[in-house]
């Protein structure tokens, strides 16, 4: 029996060693000077950092790359205002975000890509403006008050 714990000990310890090659090759660090900008949405608050030097294009969200850390999908909603001012390329961004659900924090983050390409560039405010990059979105969840059951729900109502 001790032949087969050596075997199976042998073969989790190579699959352990990829997973961590794999962590380390998706994240980067970035230095130097940068801009900075938060964007907010629900309860999602992201604090956004844009790098100049060192450029490639790279986005980090907590220190793992945007596709790993919501999906090619999402992160494509938070890479819009590179696009639209043409910056796609030439900007390195790191990304802290805290709070809320994945959406809220996506938006939130393309909030504040948004304002720091506005800091960078001051000329792409109309591109940035009139794809509603620019404008927080308000909406939240309203508070539950006391004697109802949820925000605007009421106990039901009986007559004696």
């Amino acid at each position: 029996m001790s032949e087969k714990k050596t075997v199976k000990e042998k073969e989790i310890k190579p699959e352990a060693e990829k997973v961590e090659k794999t962590d380390k090759a998706e994240s980067v660090e970035f230095t130097g000077k940068y801009l900075k900008a938060i964007g907010r949405r629900k309860t999602s608050v992201a604090q956004v950092r844009l790098y100049t030097e060192g450029a490639k294009g790279a986005v980090m969200v907590n220190g793992v790359k945007a596709t790993k850390y919501v999906g090619a999908d999402l992160a494509s909603v938070i890479t819009q205002p590179m696009k639209a001012t043409g910056h796609t390329r030439d900007v390195n961004i790191s990304i802290i975000v805290k709070g809320g659900g994945t959406i809220g924090q996506v938006e939130a983050m393309r909030h504040g890509v948004a304002r720091v390409m506005l800091a960078l560039d001051p000329e792409s405010r109309e591109a940035l403006k009139v794809n509603g990059f620019l404008t927080r979105d308000p909406r939240a969840k309203e508070r539950k008050k006391p004697g109802l059951k949820g925000a605007r729900k009421a106990p039901q109502w009986s007559k004696r």
